[in-house]
């Protein structure tokens, strides 16, 4: 199988179009660090499409979601292979998606968000995946692991587990740690859960602003999320960060 590697903000991912279908096997074994290419995710692409083209998600454990980084890497090997130019739309795992190029940077649009559950502790929304956000004094000084697995595999998500997202705010700017579902790991970034970031700290500031851009650090580098706050929704929402393509090459799977 060919395939190839890419990386935004750290976030890794194998992608092929050579396979619209893997076992979930092959797709653990693609993604193990040590007998595999090593990544938080597989992407499988095709070009046979309504849209521009289509992609599916799976977490290096085999299970499928929809992936903000991925989508954009997937998107920027749709421009290498010469799928698309600088702008398309195509189906992934939560259905249809528009993205734009520029240069090295690719902005994804998400979809729309209607419902943010607040608690005493954080806040819980769906930005494609599920996310809890949670702030903390100092990201350097928590358990990233053990505070994750209190919230991820408490009674209240054990069904379907939940991504794991701490924030700390330094001088306008959100830092932000991830814990993911389905890698089971820390991460070096999370599209969907700077995403879910960006409209928790909009909320946590108790801002009145119509339109909002927030930049975000992840430990693997800068995105940027802007939206629309509408009456009950954030709508009109945009991804957006660095794609690279690592290298390539060919595995017997």
């Amino acid at each position: 199988m060919k395939f190839y590697k890419y990386q935004g903000t750290g976030n890794d991912f194998v992608i092929t179009s050579d396979s619209y279908s893997l076992s979930t096997e092959q797709i653990t074994t693609l993604c193990d660090r040590k007998y595999g290419i090593g990544a938080d995710g597989v992407i499988l692409m095709k070009k046979e499409s309504n849209l521009d083209f289509d992609m599916i998600y799976y977490n290096a454990d085999g299970s499928e979601s929809f992936c903000g980084n991925g989508s954009r890497c997937a998107v920027m090997h749709a421009k290498h292979l010469g799928w698309i130019e600088n702008e398309c739309s195509f189906n992934s795992n939560d259905g249809g998606h528009t993205a734009t190029i520029n240069e090295d940077l690719v902005s994804l649009q998400m979809h729309d968000v209607d419902m943010v559950l607040v608690e005493d502790d954080g806040y819980i929304l769906n930005t494609g995946s599920p996310h809890y956000i949670s702030y903390v004094e100092s990201l350097d000084n928590i358990d990233i692991i053990a505070d994750a697995h209190a919230i991820r595999y408490n009674e209240t998500f054990t069904e379907t587990g939940i991504n794991v997202n701490f924030l700390e705010s330094k001088n306008g700017v959100l830092h932000i740690r991830t814990y993911e579902r389905g890698v089971e790991n820390e991460t070096l970034s999370c599209g969907t859960g700077v995403t879910a970031a960006a409209i928790a700290h909009y909320l946590e500031k108790e801002s009145t602003h119509k339109k909002f851009t927030q930049k975000l650090l992840t430990k693997g580098g800068a995105l940027s999320v802007s939206f629309e706050k509408k009456k009950q929704s954030f709508e009109n929402i945009w991804l957006t960060g660095p794609a690279v393509r690592v290298y390539e090459g060919d595995i017997a799977i």
